[in-house]
């Protein structure tokens, strides 16, 4: 069917009988079948055949309407990236991890690589916080109970806050 048609048309199905256009995607037609219940038929389906047609509202976006829906919702989920400078010793340094094992080789990092690492796990674990605290399945003591880990994860952390220039960017567990 290449008619373009609005919610409410009237179709018949081979197999499942009258039904009611409920919603439209590029690819299906969500029809409420009469005793059939809902069921998504692709939009170019030849068992389908027009009984009515209601002319379809307007509804196309522009662009910038997406755009501007998609930098809402990410400024509402996503926390804005902070700048977290690295402490001013370390900076050019390198990390390095030696095994007992004599045989084995010596891994070097650069302090930069490993701090981004660390600064990322911090970033994550605060849009995790965002997300158990928003979320509208889990009751207030379940909330609580995951925030304590993470609050304790936090915590074992701390040891990485030497790495940090500023105080304010600092791990802080649970005696804070």
């Amino acid at each position: 069917m290449n008619q373009s048609l609005g919610i409410g048309s009237r179709l018949k199905h081979k197999h499942y009988g009258e039904g009611i256009l409920a919603k439209i995607s590029l690819e299906y037609y969500t029809i409420a079948f009469q005793g059939q219940g809902f069921k998504e038929i692709p939009v170019n389906n030849s068992e389908l055949e027009l009984i009515e047609a209601i002319e379809p509202e307007n509804n196309s976006v522009t662009f910038d309407e997406v755009e501007d829906a998609l930098l809402r919702i990410l400024k509402k989920y996503v926390e804005p990236e902070q700048k977290v400078e690295l402490g001013n010793k370390w900076k050019g340094g390198l990390m390095v991890l030696e095994p007992a094992d004599k045989n084995q080789a010596v891994k070097e990092i650069p302090i930069e690589t490993f701090f981004h690492k660390i600064v990322m796990v911090r970033d994550r674990l605060r849009v995790l916080e965002q997300n158990i605290n928003s979320h509208k399945g889990l009751s207030d003591e379940e909330k609580v109970n995951i925030q304590q880990y993470i609050t304790r994860i936090y915590g074992s952390l701390t040891t990485f806050n030497v790495l940090f220039k500023n105080n304010e960017d600092h791990f802080k567990g649970e005696g804070v």
